[in-house]
C-alpha cells in the first residue's frame, strides 16, 4: 500500500515537472518572436556626433534617399485649411497629394468620392502606395496639422524604409497602442506594403466597422497594422521630448509656463519638433515665416545635412 502511494506521489511530481517543462517550451517560439516582438518603441533621430562620423558622400546620399510622400486628407468644409496647407508646409514634401471626400473646383485633389473617413483613408493609402514611384516614406496628415518636413527627414534619416515603421505621437487605449492622427502619422514603405496587403483581409481589417462599436480611423489603422506585425513608435528627440504635437506652439508654451516657470523654453518643446496642430490658417502662415525665413544676422547654423526642396518647387 505504501509502495503504491509512493508510486502515485512520484507520478504526480514527475507529471508536474513535465507540464512545467512543456509550458516553458510553449512560451519560446523562435519562429514567431522575431516578427511580433516590439524592439523600438521610443524612436529617436541619429545624434550629431554619429552624423559627424559619416563622410560627405555618405551624407549626400542619405539626404537624397530620404524622400517623403505627403498624404493630406481634406474635405470642402475646411477649404481655408486646405488652401493654407497647399500654400505652406506641403511645398516641402517631395510629393504632396490632397485626397478629398468630393471634388472641389478651387483646389486640385484626388476625389475619392467617399464620406466615411476610415474608408477614405484606406483608399488614399492604397492610391499613394501605388503611385509613390521611388518615394519610400509617407506622411499622413490633416490640413489642420503644421509639419516641418525637414525634421521628419532627419528623424528617419538612417532608418531603413524596408523595415516596418509606424511613427508619431503614441497613445494607448486598452491594450492597443496607436499614433494620433491629429499630430501626423509617418509610415515606411514596408509598413505601407503590409497595410495594403491586410486591407484585403476583411476579418483582420474590415472596411466597414461595426455600427455598434465604431472606432476612430486612427485606432482602426493601428489595429490593421498590428495584425501585420507593425507597432506604433513614439517620435522623440535625444532628450526624450515629443516631436509630434497635437497642440499649438502657444498652448505648449502656456503649459510650460504653468509647469516649469523657471525654464519655460527648455521645458516647452523640442527644437527638432516635426508637427504642431490646432493652429488657425493665419498662425500657420506665421509659423512658415518663423521656421523658414526669420534668421538672426551674423549667426551661422552648422547643420551637417542639407535637405534640398524638390525640383520645380516654389517653397520658401
Amino acid at each position: 500500500m505504501l509502495s503504491e502511494g509512493s508510486s502515485f506521489l512520484k507520478g504526480v511530481v514527475l507529471g508536474g515537472i513535465f507540464c512545467l517543462v512543456l509550458s516553458l517550451f510553449g512560451t519560446f517560439s523562435p519562429g514567431i518572436s522575431s516578427q511580433t516582438e516590439h524592439l523600438h518603441h521610443h524612436l529617436k533621430p541619429h545624434s550629431k556626433e554619429e552624423l559627424q562620423k559619416l563622410s560627405e558622400t555618405q551624407m549626400s546620399e542619405l539626404t537624397q534617399q530620404v524622400q517623403v510622400y505627403c498624404i493630406i486628407m481634406v474635405t470642402p468644409k475646411i477649404l481655408v485649411y486646405w488652401a493654407t496647407a497647399n500654400d505652406t508646409w506641403s511645398k516641402h514634401c517631395d510629393k504632396s497629394v490632397f485626397y478629398s471626400s468630393e471634388s472641389a473646383k478651387a483646389l486640385e485633389a484626388v476625389d475619392l468620392q467617399e464620406q466615411d473617413e476610415w474608408v477614405r483613408l484606406r483608399k488614399a493609402i492604397k492610391h499613394a502606395y501605388e503611385n509613390a514611384g521611388g518615394l519610400r516614406w509617407f506622411f499622413v496628415a490633416r490640413p489642420t496639422t503644421f509639419a516641418i518636413i525637414e525634421n521628419l527627414k532627419y528623424l528617419v534619416l538612417v532608418k531603413k524604409p524596408t523595415e516596418p515603421f509606424y511613427i508619431g505621437h503614441v497613445q494607448k487605449s486598452g491594450e492597443l497602442e496607436y499614433v494620433e492622427y491629429e499630430s501626423g502619422i509617418v509610415l515606411s514603405h514596408e509598413a505601407m506594403r503590409r497595410l495594403v496587403e491586410v486591407f484585403k483581409d476583411e476579418d483582420k481589417c474590415p472596411e466597414q466597422a461595426n455600427a455598434l462599436w465604431k472606432m476612430s480611423e486612427e485606432k482602426q489603422l493601428a489595429m490593421c497594422l498590428k495584425y501585420s506585425g507593425v507597432f506604433a513608435e513614439n517620435g522623440e528627440d535625444a532628450q526624450g521630448k515629443e516631436l509630434f504635437n497635437k497642440k499649438t506652439v502657444s498652448s505648449l508654451i502656456s503649459d510650460s509656463m504653468a509647469q516649469n516657470p523657471s525654464d519655460v523654453v527648455e521645458a516647452c518643446c523640442s527644437d527638432m519638433a516635426i508637427t504642431f496642430s490646432g493652429m488657425s490658417p493665419s498662425q500657420m502662415q506665421v509659423m512658415m515665416f518663423g521656421v523658414y525665413r526669420l534668421r538672426p544676422y551674423g549667426h551661422n547654423f552648422h547643420d551637417s545635412l542639407t535637405f534640398l526642396p524638390p525640383k520645380g518647387s516654389d517653397n520658401d
